[in-house]
């Protein structure tokens, strides 16, 4: 990640055992993140591993006055685009339903969860870009320059995304919606 430190941060270091209890925080976190990624709950078993492995390897790379949370994601993103989306395209592994992503409270309304599960799907359905987008900002979220940092992507690009994906989803919704309330 890019940014600058403050010289009071400089010699102080974070060690494993520290990572090690971020990361038991983080975990649940990080797995829906390899979800929104890779669509199989293998492979995001795979990226949330590995992203351990690599934050415990690289515990001195972590920058002091910085969010954890935000240097794990950052990794587990690296990860699955130097490894893991190369492997999935090679394998063809297969597609996850929404219904598996997430389960609805008990208590809402048989409409609600309809609504839900067709926001879902529409946004399992965008381009990879912007489901990944949307789900750092409004899921996690994420500022605008956090997703930028993560994603290593111009703050521009983010704004670009969030953009088309809301014209997107509401193209699809709408008639959707329309047809609810006759």
């Amino acid at each position: 990640m890019t940014g600058t430190r403050s010289p009071k941060f400089e010699d102080v270091k974070i060690t494993v055992n520290e990572v090690r209890l971020q990361l038991g925080q983080h975990l649940a976190r990080l797995w829906r993140y390899g979800m929104v990624l890779s669509r199989n709950r293998d492979v995001a078993e795979d990226l949330v591993q590995s992203t351990c492995v690599r934050a415990l390897e690289r515990c001195s790379q972590f920058q002091s006055g910085t969010r954890i949370d935000r240097w794990l994601f950052a990794i587990l993103y690296s990860i699955w685009i130097n490894e893991i989306r190369a492997l999935r395209v090679r394998q063809g592994q297969g597609f996850v339903d929404s219904d598996e992503l997430s389960q609805l409270a008990d208590s809402e309304s048989t409409e609600d969860k309809h609504q839900y599960h067709a926001l879902l799907l529409q946004v399992s359905e965008l381009p990879e870009a912007q489901r990944n987008t949307v789900f750092l900002v409004y899921v996690e979220g994420f500022t605008y320059q956090e997703a930028a940092d993560t994603l290593a992507i111009p703050i521009g690009t983010v704004m670009s995304r969030l953009a088309a994906a809301r014209l997107t989803l509401a193209k699809h919704l709408m008639p959707t919606m329309k047809k609810e309330l006759k």
